[in-house]
């Protein structure tokens, strides 16, 4: 579902631009093609991350954690308050648990995980009551161009 064009929509659209852009870049690797960003409270980029599990090695190397991981070194702290990610693909339960634990109050993702989504599909990390922190999520950014994405990626090479 698109979103209406507001001025705070077009913002979404072109922070989503910027995680596209770290997806495109995990080609030459062979890794499934997501890309995040972390922005600070005015909009600046901290932390960016692409999926690198096969170039590292690293089953944890997703594309959220290596932004957060960015971000916080960016920060000289943990704590991410007052930040956003902006991640091509709805964060799996590790990558969710990693953005309640860095105190992330919103995510904005493009296309929606129906098979290992925590952040409304398969499960619902970022928002159960039982943890002490809650996020703010807003998915379906430029939905059809980061499912297109993944949809591409996998048709060659499945």
């Amino acid at each position: 579902m698109a979103l209406p064009h507001t001025a705070r929509s077009i913002q979404l659209e072109g922070w989503m631009d910027l995680a596209l852009s770290e997806a495109a870049l995990t080609a030459a690797s062979g890794d499934v093609p997501i890309g995040a960003v972390v922005l600070d409270t005015d909009g600046r980029v901290i932390g960016t991350g692409r999926n690198r599990r096969e170039e590292c090695g690293d089953p944890t190397a997703h594309a959220e954690v290596l932004a957060l991981r960015e971000a916080a070194a960016h920060r000289g702290e943990w704590r991410l308050e007052g930040c956003t990610l902006v991640v091509t693909l709805e964060p799996c339960a590790m990558c969710a648990g990693a953005v309640v634990l860095a105190r992330v109050p919103t995510v904005v993702f493009g296309a929606w995980d129906p098979k290992a989504g925590a952040c409304g599909s398969v499960f619902d990390i970022v928002r159960d009551p039982r943890l002490n922190h809650w996020v703010e999520v807003t998915g379906g950014v430029r939905e059809d161009e980061c499912a297109a994405l993944l949809r591409d990626f996998f048709r060659t090479h499945r």
